[in-house]
């Protein structure tokens, strides 16, 4: 076992809800907990990666904290953006969703390169 197995939150464990999505306060939780894994895989290195993730995060968590009820889901949050025609704005929650699901992206294959054997760091990014 690695210290990825003993994460509390883990994304495999939210549970969808029917016609509304994916529960924003897990989402966010389960993304918070990457973090340590950042520092492990190298607080260097993966620093920039870091900063931009939990920037990501902050900015879903400060529209979430606005109204959970009305923002209990991610796709609740891009929809309000969407509509209200701010969605494209900078610094939205849902350019901060785009960016964070690119970030998870890049270290699932990041994580993959380390798996399948690759030992040099900057061929596996």
């Amino acid at each position: 076992q690695s210290f990825l197995h003993v994460l509390d939150t883990r994304f495999s464990d939210i549970e969808l809800r029917e016609e509304e999505g994916i529960p924003t306060e897990e989402f966010l939780e389960s993304c918070y907990a990457i973090v340590p894994v950042l520092d492990k895989l190298g607080p260097t290195v993966f620093a920039p990666v870091k900063m931009d993730f939990v920037g990501n995060i902050k900015k879903i968590n400060q529209k979430f904290i606005t109204n959970k009820e009305e923002f209990d889901t991610l796709q609740k949050i891009v929809l309000h953006e969407v509509n209200a025609g701010v969605a494209q704005v900078r610094n939205s929650a849902t350019e901060a969703l785009l960016w964070l699901k690119r970030g998870l992206k890049f270290l699932k294959g990041f994580l993959t390169e380390v798996k399948n054997g690759e030992k040099n760091i900057q061929t596996a990014l």
